[in-house]
């Protein structure tokens, strides 16, 4: 006998066929998804925790505004922290440029052109002081984005709050310090991944044994998301890294009750409205099995999940920008009805150039709105018990378990990672999504549906390279000469003979050298005489961004004309990809490389952290008829007019240059002036300028014959 529920489901699957003109997918969701979900009656502040990690959650204390700023020097950067703070923010999330993040001092060769483009330059404690000047480090929460330098910078943070009067157990925060996932998608890694984790366990154990506020690991999927991972990799990847980092500790011979409860997260929030919300509960949850099944701890805050959540870069887009406010906005209300501890919203500019003031001002109060305006501090997790939130929270866990799964019989995440396995699944995602858009499957307004008839034009943050840089060169030189060279020397030659020896705490051993006044590159480089420097060959990805295609008729059609490019002069046409200065940030260029050889190019990938010499040098011996510029920080404006210098003085000026990536478009004309033939920015339909540079090289050939 039909009962009543099956009755009227029934009846509404035949109008809901009616309505569709088909049978209706999975588009409405009761009672009956909840089923075996035990989890339901569960409160908030108890384990598992997914109804969040406290108690009473927003209504006993909303989330900590944190907004992830820096840039030029630590004066300008100070400035701006003071400026946010007055307007309400409550801690501070400090972004350093690429030479700090890589370990190099301002006055490296290798530093040149990237210094205080994309993040605040900091090269020893005299810069840290400054960058907190004013800013009381026993009542402020700091929290650094640092992975590959991490040992100098948190050395360097600590000896500013000792000589501000703060002791270490006073200082609250969190570094970063999730070197895994560097070796995924962000790539600011300076050590091979065995030392890299050696660095990691010192850390949590110096932590945990002098700073009981402060938060050793941050252990982050938002680089998973931006460089193309799905919301179920974000989680998996994520999780077991987090599992790596805990066995690493208890391997120093910590207790996991000692550490456990002061490891954070870091998750992307991007424009999946429900299902954003939905990852985050699952992310407790998971973790929560995950600890109490591996670790079995006995403090029951050991099995909390404690996040960061900042929201999504990868959705601004530079197309009709002001459509980013929107964007970050709902991506900031699912981060919360998610239950995160702290935000940082993006700026709505960001696609373009470093915020400026005006729209770091709108990202800050998008939060604030938040708290004061919308009521979504009056309870705590109010999606709880929702058909849809709760079946998609279940749905992510049980995605993540099976690849977590998978990863703990390759042995863990270290041994995943040495693998490629990881790095090779993202990048499956990436061309899958940028496939969707190319085809206007997945919309973006403003980019592939809707777009604006006219160009927005927005006032960006701009920074002086060279006068940063000479700054920060005259400030080195003043300290070296005022500091003891000998004490620094012993203090470098004890950090080589831990590293070496496999003893001491790498920490301490920084702390003394950066209280000598040793210099972040110096303690960097130190390590790398015995550690190395980590070099990746990269490799393409084939055939995933064609199979995304199959039956597109544009596709096809572009491919057959690179065919008959090919038969006309006797070679595909031959791009080479080039990433040049210290940014590690590859999706964008690892994309089109893919995508453009699907389509018939002959692609050839230079390393990563290339300089203009060497590049042009690979075009003019390897035959490429262009190079694809990719720029994400800033440095643009001098790297490539030397790579166009470097190509003349090689023979190949009649080499196709084109650029990729954040160019603000003020920068655009003096590009072209250069040589430059074309730019795309964040959302350009790939097949389309696929189409454009192989016109551009057809022009060029026919000019030079």
């Amino acid at each position: 006998m039909v009962n009543k529920k099956e009755a009227a489901m029934k009846a509404w699957v035949e109008r809901a066929s009616k309505e569709l003109g088909a049978p209706p997918g999975k588009i409405i969701y009761t009672a009956t998804d909840l089923d075996g979900l035990d989890w339901l009656d569960d409160l908030p502040g108890e384990p598992p925790y997914i109804r969040g990690p406290r108690a009473t959650m927003y209504a006993g204390r909303p989330w900590t505004i944190r907004q992830y700023a820096g840039f030029s020097t630590a004066e300008e950067s100070n400035g701006f922290y003071r400026k946010l703070l007055a307007g309400g923010q409550k801690g501070l999330s400090v972004a350093f440029d690429l030479p700090t993040h890589r370990g190099y001092d301002s006055d490296a060769p290798e530093a040149g052109d990237d210094v205080g483009m994309a993040g605040v330059a900091i090269d020893g404690v005299e810069d840290m002081k400054i960058l907190f000047d004013g800013i009381p480090l026993d009542r402020m929460s700091v929290s650094m984005t640092m992975n590959g330098a991490v040992l100098p910078v948190l050395a360097a943070f600590i000896v500013a709050g000792r000589e501000q009067g703060v002791a270490d157990a006073a200082l609250s925060g969190t570094i970063q310090n999730d070197v895994l996932k560097e070796f995924m998608v962000r790539n600011t890694y300076i050590y091979p991944p065995g030392p890299s984790m050696r660095i990691v366990s010192d850390i949590i154990s110096y932590t945990a044994a002098n700073m009981p506020k402060y938060n050793s690991v941050s252990i982050s999927g938002y680089h998973i998301h931006e460089a193309g991972g799905s919301l179920v990799q974000e989680l998996a990847f994520t999780l077991a890294d987090g599992l790596e980092y805990v066995r690493a500790a208890i391997g120093r011979g910590l207790d996991v009750d000692d550490f456990a409860p002061r490891l954070s997260f870091f998750f992307a929030v991007g424009t999946d409205f429900f299902r954003e919300a939905a990852k985050l509960r699952a992310a407790r949850l998971l973790w929560s099995r995950l600890m109490e099944k591996n670790f079995s701890p006995g403090n029951p805050r050991s099995l909390a999940l404690r996040t960061h959540c900042q929201t999504s870069g990868v959705s601004l887009a530079a197309q009709d920008p002001t459509n980013n406010i929107v964007r970050t906005a709902y991506e900031a209300m699912s981060a919360v009805l998610g239950g995160t501890q702290s935000l940082h919203t993006n700026a709505f500019d960001e696609a373009l150039a470093l915020p400026s003031e005006a729209s770091a001002r709108v990202a800050r109060n998008t939060q604030l709105i938040l708290q004061h305006e919308t009521g979504v501090t009056d309870v705590v997790d109010p999606l709880a018990g929702s058909y849809y939130v709760e079946s998609l929270t279940s749905d992510l866990a049980q995605g993540a378990e099976k690849l977590i799964a998978e990863i703990e019989q390759m042995g863990g995440m270290t041994e995943a990672i040495r693998t490629g396995w990881p790095k090779l699944q993202i990048e499956k995602s990436a061309l899958q999504t940028q496939a969707r858009v190319d085809r206007g499957e997945d919309v973006i307004v403003g980019v592939n549906r809707y777009r604006a008839e006219t160009e927005t034009e927005i006032d960006i943050l701009k920074v002086d390279n060279k006068v940063v840089r000479e700054g920060q060169i005259a400030r080195l030189e003043k300290t070296r000469s005022s500091r003891n060279d000998a004490r620094v020397a012993r203090a470098l030659d004890a950090l080589r003979l831990a590293a070496r020896e496999e003893s001491g705490n790498l920490l301490e051993l920084s702390i003394e050298a950066m209280t000598a006044r040793a210099s972040l590159g110096e303690v960097s480089f130190a390590l790398e005489e015995v550690y190395t420097r980590h070099q990746v060959q990269p490799e393409l990805l084939s055939g995933v961004y064609a199979k995304a295609n199959e039956g597109d008729a544009g596709f096809e059609t572009l491919r057959g004309d690179i065919g008959r490019f090919a038969v006309e002069e006797g070679k595909k046409p031959h791009l080479l990809v080039a990433k040049l200065g210290q940014d590690g940030h590859d999706r964008g260029a690892r994309v089109i490389a893919s995508a453009f050889a699907d389509l018939g190019f002959e692609i050839e990938v230079g390393p990563l952290f290339d300089t203009p010499e060497a590049a042009a040098r690979q075009a003019v011996q390897t035959g490429a008829h262009a190079i694809g510029v990719s720029t994400l920080a800033g440095a643009h404006g001098s790297m490539v007019p030397a790579l166009v210098s470097a190509l003349k003085d090689q023979g190949g000026e009649d080499i196709v240059i084109v650029c990729g990536g954040v160019i603000p478009p003020q920068d655009r004309e003096g590009l072209k002036a250069h040589g430059v033939a074309a730019i795309y920015g964040p959302g350009t339909h790939v097949q389309a300028a696929a189409e454009d540079v192989l016109a551009l090289i057809r022009a060029s050939l026919h000019r030079n014959r």
